[in-house]
């Protein structure tokens, strides 16, 4: 997976197409899909930090229900934290790290929707666009874990409503590998840290943009203040464990 810069794409449009040719032709040689796994914890800290009175009590009142304060959490307590896994389901589909996927290439002409797609035309599918449609979803642009208590979509590409790693035969490999590091990194994180801005800063007046780009990242460095809540036993353990 090659790692783009905003001015990689802006420079000039011939450098635009070699590059974007480059990474098709690599994608298609080694016959994967690779969905994306980073993810800015910080951004979905402070996302969640936003609606301080629901989503980080309701998650942190979960993980303190399930784990406790005593020990840090493990795989195993996954399946007991429903409202966790639903909070980084909602952050990959509000932030997905590749919004147009890596480019795919048409082997045959084909007819999709009413359009005529040639042989050899690059493909981009806009996962962003589809996560926020809002056909599909009930106020797309909420930050609202609770939407997949109501109905449990699938994010390994069987529901094509929510595709972070895609779909088909080229879909992400890694995307259980994926969801399970998102899950546990945003579980311990909230679980051993209480999260505010730094002194003197506005959540409202935090720069949250992104700089556009086949991966996704934050247009100004992010900076938050991390307030140990468990043991500080606890703390030389992870360093180890995760």
């Amino acid at each position: 997976m090659f790692l783009l810069k905003e001015e990689a794409f802006t420079k000039n449009g011939d450098r635009r197409d070699r590059l974007s040719k480059a990474i098709m032709e690599e994608h298609t040689l080694a016959r994967q899909n690779s969905g994306g796994a980073k993810q800015h914890f910080v951004d979905a800290l402070l996302t969640l930090q936003g609606k301080a009175d629901q989503e980080p009590k309701g998650t942190t009142k979960g993980t303190d229900r399930v784990i406790g304060f005593e020990r840090v959490m493990t795989d195993s307590d996954f399946s007991n934290l429903p409202y966790l896994q639903s909070v980084a389901k909602e952050g990959l589909r509000l932030h997905p790290p590749t919004p147009l996927m890596l480019p795919h290439q048409a082997n045959a002409n084909v007819k999709i929707g009413g359009y005529d797609i040639p042989k050899g035309s690059n493909v981009h599918v806009n996962v962003w666009a589809i996560a926020r449609d809002p056909k599909v979803w009930k106020d797309p642009l909420e930050f609202r874990p609770e939407q997949f208590f109501e109905e449990d979509v699938d994010m390994k590409g069987h529901d094509f409503h929510l595709l972070p790693f895609g779909a088909g035969r080229r879909v992400c490999p890694g995307a259980q590998l994926v969801i399970n590091l998102v899950t546990s990194m945003l579980g311990h994180l909230l679980h051993h840290f209480t999260w505010t801005p730094p002194e003197g800063v506005k959540l409202k007046d935090m720069d949250m943009s992104k700089n556009p780009g086949l991966d996704t990242y934050m247009r100004t460095p992010l900076q938050a203040v991390a307030i140990p809540r468990l043991p500080s036993q606890l703390y030389k353990r992870v360093a180890v464990d995760i």
